[in-house]
């Protein structure tokens, strides 16, 4: 996979070799408002069997690179168009976030507590949930359609539009009789699940939804036949017993408790930032998390029978394989070197 960059960085978003998510990647540095820079990005298209472009509708085709240029250099190409908004509609053009993708989609209108204002996911569902996840599926299938047909296609990946499909399991919760109110959910109003705060500050996560997963939690708690506790989708017993289990809970530290729903059923976990659950047991045994050059980095994930021991890759130096992917574009090194006298390809300094 070859990355692209734009020369100097990207602002914000410039984190060099600490850029985790170009982990395992090959970089080159091309000014794509050079003359004849689109030529040379054609040669790599030529040879590539996806291409993923994240700009604004239109950028693309102005930069002589949009996909009527790319299939005709390789009919077989997956174009990727990756936004927020989608190539069409009276959005289209404008800039955005994933806190707007997510507003807009509906997919932050749930999220918070009951009487509260909605609260934006740290993790970018949007971006990366309802956006680089659906890309990577279209890509894929985009691929094996073209191995199949020898015809490619452009996949238009919006970020809202998959932010509104990760909806539906509540859409159809909301068609069973759910209610559609922040904190009066199935799975975010019960005081079966949510957290709690221990005596040390730290936090439980609980989650026994079905009734035998449910029956162990109050077991292992000493609270069989609690009726104050007993699992009702009748929510005005919730306040009253969220209260009870939280004074239970603010009792002992975290790890007490970790110590009592140890191997059960009870569907209860510890939250745990990422460097604690890198030292997690059950995290350290599967090896989730593990240190690259000094950064504590999730493993690839999911994990493939053929590369059992998959180690995470190294992040390579923005525009450090920039002769070497020349090289495999079959452009010879003097012709190389004449793309870094135009201006078009910037090596490493």
């Amino acid at each position: 996979m070859i990355v692209v960059e734009r020369p100097g960085g990207a602002g914000t978003l410039s984190l060099g070799r600490k850029a985790i998510y170009n982990r395992g990647k090959q970089s080159i540095c091309v000014d794509l408002k050079a003359p004849r820079a689109a030529d040379l990005v054609l040669r790599l298209v030529a040879g590539s069997d996806a291409l993923i472009e994240g700009m604004r509708p239109g950028a693309m085709e102005r930069l002589g690179l949009g996909p009527e240029a790319c299939l005709a250099r390789q009919p077989k190409l997956v174009y990727g168009r990756m936004t927020g908004w989608g190539q069409d509609g009276p959005w289209a053009p404008c800039a955005g976030h994933d806190i707007d993708y997510i507003a807009l989609s509906g997919a932050l209108w749930y999220s918070g507590q009951a009487g509260g204002s909605p609260v934006a996911p740290p993790t970018l569902v949007g971006d990366l949930g309802g956006g680089a996840l659906y890309l990577a599926l279209g890509i894929l299938a985009g691929i094996l359609h073209a191995r199949a047909s020898g015809e490619g296609q452009v996949i238009d990946a919006a970020i809202v539009d998959g932010s509104a499909n990760l909806m539906n399991l509540l859409l159809a919760f909301a068609a069973g009789g759910m209610p559609m109110e922040r904190g009066k959910g199935w799975i975010d109003g019960p005081y079966w699940y949510g957290t709690y705060r221990c005596a040390d500050g730290r936090y439980l996560a609980v989650g026994p939804i079905e009734p035998q997963f449910h029956a162990e939690f109050l077991r292992r708690l000493g609270l069989d036949g609690d009726p104050l506790l007993a699992q009702s989708l009748d929510d005005s017993t919730w306040a009253a017993a969220r209260a009870r289990l939280a004074g239970i809970f603010a009792a002992e530290p975290q790890d007490h408790w970790c110590r009592v729903f140890d191997g059960s059923d009870a569907c209860v976990a510890p939250v745990l930032d990422p460097y604690q659950a890198a030292g997690h047991p059950h995290l350290a045994a599967r090896r989730v998390y593990q240190t690259r050059d000094g950064v504590l980095q999730a493993a690839p994930a999911p994990r493939f029978s053929a590369f059992p021991d998959a180690e995470v890759a190294e992040v390579p130096a923005p525009g450090g394989d920039w002769r070497e992917i020349m090289g495999t574009a079959g452009i010879a090194a003097a012709e190389a070197d004449s793309w870094v006298d135009a201006g078009v390809v910037r090596p490493p300094a």
